[in-house]
């Protein structure tokens, strides 16, 4: 789709308006993503750039700088996330799970906080891998199945994480239509070291990946420092009855990935 002048100008003004509500995340999560936004700026083509984000709401995690020279579209299930866009090209309400574009269309597709909360997370690999270029990216932002927050997430019931929400981070809507958290599966394949040998079958690279911190510890550090202390006590203690072989702070990752040239992965 082309834009004219009075779309492109409004599409710009969307994005910045997008990201001055956006913050960037707390602790080290906010160090990878600036990572993940200099890949993705060092590795997508110049020019204009087609970008799937699958399951993008009303916010995006991507840089500015290639926003603004960016097709996007998005896919998302929830009807209100979909209402609520107001930077994508083309916004569909769809299961990302079973959506399929042309094969080889876009430079970039996104998952972020997404994979947790799908039932068939191969599923979803398969038609992201499928629509994309060779030589095109995958962003992947998800939490870590084995940590402190994902095991405590993974096995609460869904009024916990609303109560949480509201109470300890602050966030006064959640768990109103269309506002988070939504409710999690934990498929295996969200574990990385089970993601990373999948993906590789359809074709795709790592290009750079970091397992790091929650930002809930870095939130709750900030607005609740009693709780803080107890969770990172709490914390240290199992990680130092693990032998430290893990280490149940890392409740979270990014990971990109590069599709190899000539793959065209098959489909199911």
């Amino acid at each position: 789709m082309a834009q004219n002048g009075s779309t492109a100008m409004a599409m710009q003004v969307a994005v910045d308006d997008l990201h001055h509500d956006t913050e960037m995340p707390a602790g080290e999560a906010g160090f990878s993503l600036a990572k993940v936004h200099e890949v993705l700026q060092s590795l997508l083509p110049a020019g204009e750039v087609s970008i799937y984000e699958a399951g993008g709401g009303a916010s995006s995690y991507l840089p500015v700088s290639v926003l603004r020279r960016s097709r996007v579209t998005v896919v998302d299930i929830d009807p209100t996330q979909v209402s609520n866009n107001g930077y994508a090209e083309t916004v569909i309400c769809g299961d990302v799970q079973t959506h399929r574009f042309t094969p080889r269309t876009f430079d970039l597709v996104t998952s972020y906080n997404v994979i947790e909360h799908l039932p068939d997370v191969g599923a979803a690999m398969e038609r992201f891998a499928e629509c994309l270029k060779p030589g095109g990216l995958l962003l992947i932002g998800a939490p870590h199945p084995r940590s402190l927050s994902g095991l405590v997430t993974k096995y609460s019931p869904h009024w916990f994480h609303v109560w949480f929400y509201r109470n300890i981070r602050g966030l006064e809507r959640a768990g109103q239509p269309g506002e988070a958290p939504f409710p999690v599966y934990y498929h295996p394949l969200v574990l990385p070291a089970r993601l990373k040998p999948f993906l590789d079958r359809l074709g795709l690279d790592p290009v750079y990946e970091r397992v790091y911190e929650s930002p809930r510890y870095a939130e709750m550090r900030a607005r609740r420092p009693w709780l803080a202390s107890i969770v990172d006590g709490i914390t240290e203690l199992a990680n130092m009855a693990a032998a430290r072989r893990i280490n149940l702070r890392h409740g979270d990752y990014h990971l990109v990935l590069r599709k190899r040239a000539g793959e065209q992965p098959a489909a199911r």
